[in-house]
């Protein structure tokens, strides 16, 4: 019969130093070194003292986060013969010289392009793959692990070690490796969840206290905020959010803090997520599944971080394959995937990477949370974009992906953020996408882009670039109301309205284009709503009232004006859907012209109308300036080109009543 050991006393007999843990690998064995700021940067460092001893070692780590430069190791090792020892007066063969080198090889774990320098020198150690497939690699041993050096906090009395800050693949690798090495570190914290390992599962204990890795604040980009408020406005209260690591992702949380009963489920925990959680924005009450629970797989951030998941019962950590799997993202409510592209084109690929501020390349979680997001009820996939370089010399909108891998393709993105606006891709055709991304590009390079997406045949021949391709989205002018129970968002056109706009006045009743046009009209050009589309925001304005998902609004009223610079009046016209006439539509239109109006530095306010349409004489009269009033045969005299029975209604705003 079988003795079986009490666990404390199998600690004991399994304890090592670090050098004597070390000489247990084998030269030829793939040995994992446990991720991100979980690193047992101790047994890597005894590990690297010895390396002269091993031959064809392979490294197998998530991403390039390294205490010790086995890397730079592994360069060196490829160019580099080591002096073998060989009798005097002899000597050394060409075939001893070759089994005396000494060589090390990566393995690291990446999705993406390899544009950036200091990625790019080191391509041959990337092994492409989603993070939720990792694990099972592992687990599977179809890339079997001979070695796991991993970290892990004290046992509690039953035997269980936390591996704390990092869950995420080190688990997986840890339970399938034939040789497991733990360093005891007392400083991890025990992370909640399925964090936890058996004495009984590992097969050396080594000792070892030190600071666990921790990670600067990101430097945030110069428009960091204004993607950040942008973003804000789609994230609604009760939502779980994904966010990703990269340029911008403290000014996003900023921008989230007034919103309620956020949940988290994502990748990596951060500083700013739990501040987000001290000021309960964070309550994780509304999550739909794993309720209560903040979820995460790895932490990256700073001791204040540390100490505040240690031992925390409303954090878990669960392995990549759980976090990261699509039906599991999928199945929480109002699911928000928030994540930083490095660039896309105008077909909607996108190409995601690290930037100069970001030290996590190769995380590949981004694919797995966009498609579990967008599978979510009222889910939504978030990407942001810098729309240009960090010095703003080089766009990172380009005509079209060459040469550069494409992480996320065309057809899983939805939502687009930049600086200048966002637009939704999903189910949009060529040109419209072409259009999309060209309006949320730095307008500096707006006309080029336009350019090569005619002659790159995505946008039709006998559309022509206009002055207010340039012209910058005024979001401040954006306004959400709830009117009867209905959510309604005031907001300026964007290029992207300009189907929506035809629509609207396709369903418009036939009392109501007599007028709004003064004539009876059966069709709506596209020409025409070009015209309330591709506006400058200064000299023409056109403000929508619309309803509905953004991507897919209804526009159920309209509200524009365009500026007569002799007179330096603004004209103005309005029209309003028959559901939705007597519910104040026209007014909030008209108040917000005014307000823009005035702030371009426009005199006052001009409308051409009929007798008959009391409502649009009402509406002007209900402005706070002298309104005056004449007659269709003053508008003759005046020479003015409207027949019939016209009159005409104008104030200035230096004329209060």
């Amino acid at each position: 019969m079988a003795i079986t050991t009490y666990w404390a006393d199998s600690y004991v007999e399994k304890k090592r130093t670090g050098p004597e843990a070390i000489r247990l690998i084998k030269p030829g064995q793939r040995v994992f070194i446990g991720s991100s700021c979980g690193e047992p940067q101790y047994l890597v460092k005894e590990l690297f003292a010895v390396l002269h001893i091993f031959t064809d070692l392979e490294i197998i780590r998530l991403f390039r986060l390294e205490s010790t430069p086995l890397t730079l190791t592994a360069d060196k090792t490829a160019d580099q013969k080591r002096q073998p020892f060989c009798h005097p007066g002899r000597p050394m063969t060409m075939r001893e010289n070759r089994s005396k080198e000494r060589t090390l090889n990566i393995r690291s774990f990446y999705l993406g392009s390899a544009r950036p320098e200091e990625i790019a020198k080191d391509i041959r150690f990337i092994t492409p793959i989603n993070l939720s497939a990792l694990p099972r690699l592992f687990k599977s041993r179809k890339l079997p692990i001979h070695v796991a050096l991993i970290q892990v906090s004290p046992s509690d009395d039953f035997g269980w070690m936390s591996l704390g800050v990092s869950v995420d693949v080190t688990l997986a690798a840890a339970l399938s490796a034939d040789l497991v090495i733990a360093q005891v570190n007392s400083r991890m914290p025990r992370v909640l969840g399925r964090s936890f390992i058996h004495v009984n599962d590992v097969d050396v204990i080594v000792e070892h206290e030190e600071q666990i890795l921790t990670i600067r604040e990101v430097q945030e980009t110069e428009f960091s905020g204004d993607i950040g408020r942008h973003v804000a406005r789609l994230v609604d209260d009760g939502s779980t959010i994904q966010i990703g690591l990269g340029a911008a992702p403290h000014a996003i949380l900023l921008a989230l803090s007034d919103k309620n009963d956020l949940g988290i489920h994502t990748q990596y925990l951060t500083n700013d997520i739990m501040d987000l959680v001290s000021k309960g924005v964070v309550t994780n009450r509304k999550k739909g599944f794993n309720e209560g629970k903040l979820v995460a797989s790895s932490a990256i951030g700073t001791e204040t971080l540390y100490d505040f998941m240690d031992d925390n019962p409303g954090i878990e950590f669960h392995p990549s394959d759980y976090v990261n799997d699509p039906g599991i993202i999928s199945r929480h409510n109002r699911m928000v995937s928030l994540n930083v592209a490095m660039a896309m084109d105008l077909t909607g690929q996108v190409a995601a990477d690290a930037f100069s501020c970001n030290h996590f390349t190769g995380v590949t979680g981004m694919l797995d949370f966009i498609r579990g997001a967008t599978q979510a009820e009222g889910g939504k996939s978030i990407l942001m974009l810098p729309s240009t370089d960090g010095q703003g010399k080089e766009s990172r909108i380009v005509p079209f992906m060459k040469d550069t891998a494409i992480i996320v393709p065309r057809g899983d993105v939805h939502y687009v953020v930049t600086e200048y606006g966002v637009v939704n891709l999903f189910g949009k055709n060529m040109q419209e996408r072409a259009l999309s991304m060209i309006s949320i590009a730095r307008p500096d390079f707006r006309n080029a882009l336009f350019d090569e997406a005619k002659n790159m045949g995505l946008i039709s021949a006998e559309r022509t670039s206009t002055k207010s391709i340039g012209s910058i989205y005024p979001l401040k002018l954006e306004e959400t109301r709830a009117i009867n129970g209905d959510l309604i968002t005031f907001r300026p056109a964007k290029p992207v309205d300009e189907r929506r706009l035809q629509e609207h006045f396709y369903t418009m009743d036939k009392r109501d284009i007599l007028s709004r046009f003064f004539q009876a009209k059966d069709s709506f050009v596209r020409a025409e709503a070009e015209d309330m589309s591709l506006i400058d925001y200064i000299k023409e304005l056109t403000i929508v009232a619309v309803m509905g998902e953004p991507g897919f609004e209804k526009v159920v009223g309209v509200g524009e004006y365009l500026l007569d610079q002799k007179k330096n009046m603004a004209e103005v016209a309005f029209s309003v859907s028959k559901e939705w006439q007597g519910r104040g539509l026209g007014k909030i239109l008209l108040r917000k012209l005014s307000e823009a109006a005035q702030e371009n530095g426009i005199s006052g306010l001009l409308a051409y109308t009929t007798p008959q349409n009391q409502g649009m004489i009402r509406l002007f009269k209900t402005l706070p300036y002298k309104i005056e009033t004449v007659s269709d045969h003053d508008l003759i005299l005046l020479g003015c080109s409207y027949e019939g029975d016209v009159i005409s209604l104008s104030c200035r705003f230096d004329e209060l009543k």
